[in-house]
């Protein structure tokens, strides 16, 4: 089985990338930020929902896509310890959308201390459903994943392969795919987990 969301490109890039600011806390602690923007672009640029991206969904560029980071810092502002709650997110993200007006995304947070069973049947709908997830990693006991840690970034499809489950894992502009299983039991109970969208009817 495999679900693979459209996701959106900027030139050759999958997604956003940190690396195109100059802003230093945006460089490098804008992860949060960024999982927020590119939920935003990709529900628009998807058709799931519009009214998210303040500039022209169908030319996708570096320079808005900058300007559009530096319009989110606020809500889900870089700082020493980073966005490191689901519940930080939470309310950054909706208080982006109260400002632009926007009742009809919803949100919730999924704890990485719930079940893997649990997580990856949420994870699957979620992704059968056309939403993108962002993921917030904080601590593993796995090396392999060092250069997710401490950071949010998107999960935008989901595959299975003789038994396993795999995700792609989508940050600074580039993906590759990841065991779900291993990405979620990091060793840490408490230890971020997943932004889950809605839209209200």
């Amino acid at each position: 089985m495999k679900i693979e969301l459209d996701y959106f490109h900027i030139g050759d890039a999958f997604g956003g990338s940190q690396d195109w600011f100059a802003d230093w806390w945006m460089n490098k602690g804008g992860c949060a930020a960024l999982a927020a923007c590119d939920s935003c672009i990709q529900l628009q640029s998807s058709g799931l929902l519009g009214g998210l991206y303040p500039f022209d969904i169908h030319h996708l560029n570096k320079t808005d896509y900058i300007a559009f980071g530096m319009q989110m810092k606020p809500y889900l502002r870089p700082r020493v310890r980073g966005v490191n709650r689901l519940d930080i997110y939470i309310d950054g993200m909706r208080n982006y959308l109260k400002d632009i007006k926007n009742d009809s995304l919803a949100l919730s947070g999924f704890s990485s201390d719930k079940p893997y069973e649990e997580a990856c049947a949420r994870m699957k709908r979620e992704l059968t459903e056309g939403f993108p997830i962002p993921f917030l990693l904080l601590k593993h006991r796995s090396p392999a994943l060092n250069e997710y840690l401490w950071h949010w970034f998107m999960l935008t499809d989901f595959q299975e392969w003789d038994g396993a489950v795999y995700v792609r894992a989508t940050t600074y502009g580039s993906c590759e795919y990841l065991s779900f299983e291993e990405l979620w039991n990091s060793g840490f109970p408490e230890n971020g987990g997943m932004i889950l969208y809605h839209i209200n009817r």
